[in-house]
């Protein structure tokens, strides 16, 4: 028996990186999976983002794993397609149990050159998407008797963060939605918890700004990343987190092993936040 059977999930940004992981995990364990990932690039975003494609391969994975799929190529900043394809799952599935809006993007820039637009377009996706996402399910909760809503925001959350404030605001953010869900949907049998990843291996983080921040001037280069990655970490022989050690926290939520856990945000991040912390750039005199 696998610790989901008889569960339908949905996942945004669930083409690639930890959503792809997340909802494969979820289908190991005998969940039906509900898939959403953005149909196009986004203003700022250096890196390429998942695609149809890409979204259309990890469906057929899921099928190959005797689970049932929908994928629904909607962008989290469009509550209609959001509910267009949640009504399309439970007109389907009956029902949705477990919900991960995960779906989020990472910019960098300094507080007071970025532009409106990036600015608006981080807080866009990563929290009010996060919102919308939340917002779609839980009528469909409410109906089913209950249900687990995870929602995807980081060990930026708790920092200060140079170069890319907007980011850590927008999941501090999901930290304090986090917590408002929980309360308000409580009563309805509907947990929420929040996931916080440190430094994960996606393709979030490849690509040049990235690997500049790594290796903390220009000319950065992917092995700055996976060797300075190391320094976020305090166990032994950790740099840049796999995928999966974030799904086995989302795993854990979404199950009934978590069934009196809400309102939490569990860190996976190998112990950073306990580090005392380094400045990069001290002024001596």
């Amino acid at each position: 028996m696998g610790r989901l059977d008889g569960k339908v999930a949905l996942i945004t940004g669930a083409a690639r990186g930890q959503g792809k992981e997340h909802a494969l995990t979820f289908a190991r364990e005998g969940a039906d999976l509900v898939l959403i990932d953005v149909p196009q690039p986004v203003d700022d975003v250096q890196y390429e983002l998942g695609t149809v494609d890409e979204l259309a391969a990890v469906a057929a994975e899921i099928r190959d794993l005797g689970r049932k799929v929908i994928e629904g190529p909607a962008d989290v900043r469009n509550q209609e397609q959001l509910d267009s394809v949640v009504s399309q799952a439970v007109a389907e599935f009956g029902a949705i149990d477990i919900c991960v809006a995960n779906a989020g993007v990472w910019t960098i820039g300094k507080y007071w050159e970025m532009p409106d637009s990036q600015w608006s377009d981080m807080l866009e996706i990563n929290l009010s998407g996060v919102w919308r996402t939340a917002k779609a399910v839980t009528p469909t909760m409410i109906d089913g008797g209950g249900g687990s809503i995870i929602l995807t925001a980081s060990i930026a959350a708790f920092e200060g963060n140079y170069d890319y404030a907007h980011y850590g605001a927008a999941k501090a953010g999901v930290i304090g939605l986090t917590k408002s869900i929980a309360l308000e949907a409580g009563p309805f049998n509907i947990r929420c918890n929040a996931i916080c990843p440190g430094v994960i291996d996606t393709p979030m983080n490849q690509w040049q700004g990235a690997y500049d921040m790594f290796a903390g001037a220009p000319g950065g280069t992917p092995e700055d990343r996976v060797r300075n990655a190391k320094h976020w970490s305090i166990l032994k022989g950790r740099g840049l987190l796999p995928p999966s050690a974030v799904s086995g926290a989302a795993l854990w939520l979404a199950s009934d092993e978590s069934a009196d856990v809400s309102g939490i945000a569990v860190p996976v991040d190998g112990g950073h936040r306990v580090l005392p912390g380094y400045n990069h750039a001290p002024f001596l005199d």
